[in-house]
């Protein structure tokens, strides 16, 4: 819960110091037009810019290719191709127990035939709401073999959450967690939903852990109920795998009529306005962006083990751990939480040598490293998203590692990576890094998106490339506006620099106005969390009753460190134009977080103001 500071800081004194600064400030954006335009009257040329030269591919690794051969390949000509080539290794590693690409072939047939004897067919969209675990895995495949869609959902969502998305995508059937059944039984009353098939996780570990899992004593009881619970009117998954539903599934094989132009994935975002939408991600888009990623990560093959500690109901961890396992032949080290003692527990018996996560669960992972002395070393590449990447987590990582930490940019909408540092040293902390092969950025005037804003100033970053979706089920107006001339909106404000680097500065929606200047929350949270006794934060904007906003920052303490309002206030004058410092500050144990453990600013603004101003 939210603390408020003892201090006085509505007074007006911070708004009398405000001017001085802030006309030093819009000063230096005339003369640095007055410049470039004295150039361009002495040369008589007007500099090209970076996204019209692509100055980035000069910093493409020597491995990673300008362009790419996407051709017609889909999702389902990777996976008959691993199989082919890989069979016989690991596919997948679930609290010890490990299975082979074949077995677990069999078990995606054996699906597929239990779907299609419930009625399944092409272009049919089947549910999938589960934690990440082998069933899971061959869930996903499942359906994608009977050319139909998957519509993956987070398990932990409430049925008032699911009600409306299950109304869009109109899914007859779900593949649901058992414990999340309950849930999902309700929504059969309200939505076309009709058929549940619940899943146990405890039946995909090794015989040793069920036998234990299974024992009459009070803290196993507990361990068990985490993991599963009954789920009456439901077909149980080893029903749906078995011969008696649909047969043994020898007869399936990847529907032919699936192309690059058909939905793979729909998953669902609020994007910036808040109201679910589900983006629908194609079998081309998908594809080119594991195409994408391999050759922007040296030498990734079949020899990798992939942590799949992110959750595969988030384009993230669906595309860079799931798809990209099966795409390079590699095993997925699944978790069905990213809990660090269970992380941990895989660094001691298997340690991956891919690791893609967020900031903070890098930083918990080091921390215990640490505290429990157990060895991290031989993860050769990290891939970083969903936000900031402090660079004293990179040098930490990295000297415990021995591999390379790196941070990029995506969203759902565009399958999702469209930026990443390079791999080598061309790396630049603060940054995203620069556009993937193929992928063309630019960043448009706010007022007017049809120009491009000069290298080094901000406006909306806009996108376009083989892996940008295929718009949102069920809504063209809301297609409509996500895009203009055929560049995709991120709804992100950025900088291009002269070489291509993209730097982001915050989400459209989440810009401050006070006292009639922008200030981007992004910016004084990097201030923020470069100071010691700060461990994490949120920065929003307040309402004033003249319509204007009060910057504040919601803050987390390290131990044993104490709030020190002035004290921070007078860190941040030194990193900040004074407009930009928070005028208050709260103290948060924990902030509200996304499924990625990424802080949900919307939610922690509306929790200040239930609390502190209605």
């Amino acid at each position: 819960m939210p603390k408020q500071e003892p201090s006085s800081q509505n007074s007006p004194s911070h708004e009398a110091a405000q001017p001085e600064t802030l006309n030093q400030d819009t000063q230096e954006t005339p003369a640095i037009s007055e410049a470039s335009a004295a150039s361009e009257e002495t040369t008589g040329q007007k500099k090209p810019q970076a996204y019209e030269t692509k100055a980035w591919l000069d910093l493409y690794g020597p491995w990673t290719p300008h362009s790419l051969d996407y051709g017609d390949t889909t999702l389902l000509d990777i996976y008959d191709n691993n199989l082919s080539l890989n069979a016989d290794k690991p596919a997948t590693y679930f609290f010890g127990r490990t299975q082979t690409y074949s077995e677990l072939d069999k078990q995606v047939r054996s699906a597929a035939a239990g779907l299609r004897a419930l009625g399944v067919r092409a272009g049919d969209r089947v549910a999938i709401v589960l934690p990440n675990c082998p069933q899971h895995v061959a869930a996903y495949f499942a359906v994608l073999k009977l050319g139909a869609i998957v519509v993956e959902h987070n398990p932990l969502y409430t049925a008032h959450e699911l009600e409306s998305p299950f109304n869009d995508h109109a899914a007859r059937v779900a593949i649901v967690w058992d414990k999340a059944a309950s849930t999902l039984e309700k929504l059969r009353r309200t939505t076309p939903l009709e058929t549940i098939v619940s899943v146990n996780m405890i039946d995909a570990m090794p015989k040793a852990k069920q036998f234990i899992l299974g024992l009459p004593l009070p803290m196993i009881t507990k361990r068990r109920e985490a993991l599963t619970a009954p789920a009456p009117n439901s077909i149980p998954w080893d029903l749906l795998i078995s011969s008696a539903l649909g047969g043994n599934g020898d007869d399936v094989v990847s529907n032919i009529d699936v192309t690059t132009k058909s939905v793979a994935v729909i998953l669902y975002t609020s994007g910036t306005t808040g109201d679910p939408k589900g983006a629908q991600l194609t079998h081309g888009g998908l594809f080119a962006n594991l195409l994408q990623g391999k050759a922007w990560v040296k030498d990734l093959g079949s020899e990798e083990r992939l942590l799949g500690a992110l959750p595969f109901f988030h384009a993230y961890g669906l595309t860079i751990v799931l798809n990209l396992a099966v795409y390079i032949g590699g095993e997925i080290m699944l978790l069905p939480a990213p809990q660090i003692p269970l992380i941990m527990q895989i660094m001691k018996k298997r340690t991956p040598t891919w690791v893609p996560g967020v900031p903070t669960l890098y930083q918990k992972i080091v921390d215990a490293a640490k505290t429990d002395g157990i060895s991290i070393n031989g993860v050769r590449n990290s891939f970083s998203g969903a936000s900031t990447l402090p660079v004293d987590t990179v040098e930490q990582w990295e000297k415990l590692t021995g591999g390379l930490l790196v941070e990029g940019y995506g969203l759902t909408e565009t399958s999702p990576i469209i930026v990443g540092n390079p791999m080598n040293s061309n790396r630049r902390p603060g940054y995203v890094g620069i556009p993937f092969p193929d992928t063309e950025i630019r960043i448009g005037n706010p007022k007017n998106l049809d120009e491009t804003m000069p290298d080094g100033q901000e406006g909306e970053v806009l996108v376009r490339g083989p892996q940008v979706f295929a718009g949102y089920l069920n809504n063209p107006e809301a297609t409509e506006k996500a895009f203009h001339h055929g560049w995709y909106r991120t709804g992100d404000v950025g900088i291009m620099e002269e070489d291509g680097f993209i730097r982001l500065v915050a989400r459209i929606k989440e810009v401050i106005i006070t006292g009639g200047f922008n200030v981007h929350p992004l910016e004084v949270e990097e201030a923020l969390l470069s100071h010691p006794d700060i461990t994490d934060c949120a920065v929003v904007g307040m309402p004033r009753k003249d319509g204007s906003e009060s910057v504040v920052a919601a803050i987390t303490l390290g131990p044993g460190a104490a709030l020190d309002p002035e004290g921070l206030k007078e860190f941040c004058r030194g990193r900040l134009t004074r407009y930009k410092v928070p005028r208050t500050f709260y103290h948060f144990e924990d902030m509200p977080r996304d499924q990625m453990g990424k802080i949900r600013r919307r939610e922690v603004q509306a929790e200040l103001i239930r609390k502190f101003i209605n």
